[in-house]
């Protein structure tokens, strides 16, 4: 079972910890209570998203012996009007660069990560619809 620690600092700043005994800090824009000194919760769970999806890919893109020069992925979303203001929508971009990179393999590997392997995905697709493209550049 994981365990996660959430501790007030002041206000409606938050400090979080998990079994990986990091501390990350969280906050609260000034109209409720925060400092807008930090990261926002729902921030972060996009932020979770592409770290999760892009350790995957690039996990993958390795094994199949993909070399890249640059990776990224750029991640924009909409959320619902009314309370509990979920994501709807959100829309991905993954972005590689690189010599002679197989787009087939790069398309397996995300692919790979976004029906399989990635359980934030495949959490957040119970409320959003999640769309994805690749774009891929060519190093010189």
């Amino acid at each position: 079972m994981k365990k996660v620690i959430v501790q007030q600092a002041k206000d409606a700043t938050l400090l979080a910890k998990a079994d990986s005994n990091h501390w990350v800090v969280m906050d609260s824009i000034k109209k409720f209570g925060g400092a807008d000194a930090a990261t926002k919760p729902m921030e972060m769970l996009l932020m979770s998203l592409g770290g999760c999806t892009g350790m995957d890919v690039l996990s993958l893109l390795k094994k199949m012996r993909v070399d890249i020069d640059d990776f990224r992925i750029e991640i924009s979303a909409e959320r619902a009007d009314e309370h509990p203001k979920v994501y709807t929508k959100i829309d991905m971009v993954y972005f590689f660069k690189g010599k002679n990179i197989d787009s087939d393999k790069v398309d397996k590997a995300v692919s790979l990560s976004q029906d399989k392997y990635c359980s934030v995905s495949a959490m957040l697709k119970e409320t959003a619809k999640l769309t994805y493209k690749i774009e891929i550049e060519e190093s010189e």
